[in-house]
């Protein structure tokens, strides 16, 4: 009779568990870039972390300057960005730990094939943005406080010219995608990522017409936000997807990304390494 009344407890109680559902993982909230997203690099690092992971990702994409706001909130476990002042910036003021190199890719001079400024022509970055200004010819900025936006504002400085207010000066206030849309519409220069215009390039009207200047360098680092300053924060859930974007199998899926489609790679893997190796202060 015990060992009936044993078999009649334990059976239900095993099918139930076997029934069980397993326990959800919390879901990782990321702020990342335009450029990360635009250029399709998320598209294929995202699932593949889901997959190996068991987490789901949240994605907000948007400007590195939006993005750090968010992040400064508590309304982020992760950023994915490219403003390396910036960053330095939010981890010195204790919002975010555990800044890691990713990639880099470069950034370049776009604009229509007419070059009406002539900058195919211009020796240096100093020389290019002068001729634009000079000729008074349409510009196209994101506008956004985004990497690429402090970016381009650093060289109309050292270039020493202040755009701003100037009629041919267009700001968009939105991501790198939909400002080379519309600098193809106005027949207007911009400064982009090499990867965002490539994966672009077939839907617009422009092609590269400055390149290769050190200056251009654009590194991506992955941080996590303190759960020290914000409890809430999913810590092991953003530790994974920087282990893995930092991990081989995340460095090869960044390395392979864009070069059978584009003949070339849209990002440069560069974990393990220093931002003085690459060239940063």
């Amino acid at each position: 009779m015990k060992k009936s009344f044993l078999l009649l407890w334990v059976v239900p109680f095993l099918l139930i568990s076997c029934n069980a559902q397993p326990i959800q993982k919390p879901d990782i909230l990321l702020v990342s870039t335009t450029s990360t997203q635009d250029s399709g690099l998320l598209d294929v690092l995202l699932p593949a972390f889901e997959s190996q992971s068991g987490y789901r990702v949240q994605l907000i994409a948007t400007g590195s300057g939006q993005a750090l706001k968010i992040a400064g909130q508590g309304n982020a476990d992760v950023i994915l960005l490219h403003s390396p002042d910036a960053e330095k910036e939010f981890v010195a003021n204790g919002f975010g730990i555990d800044r890691r190199l990713v990639m880099h890719n470069d950034f370049v001079i776009v604009g229509p094939p007419s070059d009406p400024a002539s900058l195919h022509s211009q020796p240096t970055l100093d020389s290019v943005f002068k001729a634009i200004f000079s000729a008074g010819a349409t510009f196209v900025s994101r506008g956004d406080e985004s990497g690429t936006h402090v970016k381009e504002l650093a060289i109309w400085t050292q270039a020493g010219l202040d755009p701003h207010g100037q009629p041919w000066y267009l700001e968009t206030g939105q991501g790198q995608g939909a400002t080379l849309s519309i600098a193809s519409e106005k027949g207007a220069y911009a400064l982009t990522d090499r990867g965002t215009f490539l994966a672009y390039k077939s839907n617009v009207d422009l092609e590269i017409l400055y390149e290769g200047d050190p200056f251009f360098l654009n590194v991506y680092h992955v941080i996590t936000v303190n759960p020290e300053k914000f409890p809430n924060t999913n810590l092991e859930g953003a530790k994974a997807f920087a282990d893995f974007i930092t991990s081989a199998k995340g460095q090869k899926l960044i390395a392979e990304f864009g070069v059978g489609k584009y003949g070339q790679p849209l990002f440069f893997p560069d974990a393990g390494k220093t931002d003085v190796e690459l060239g940063l202060p």
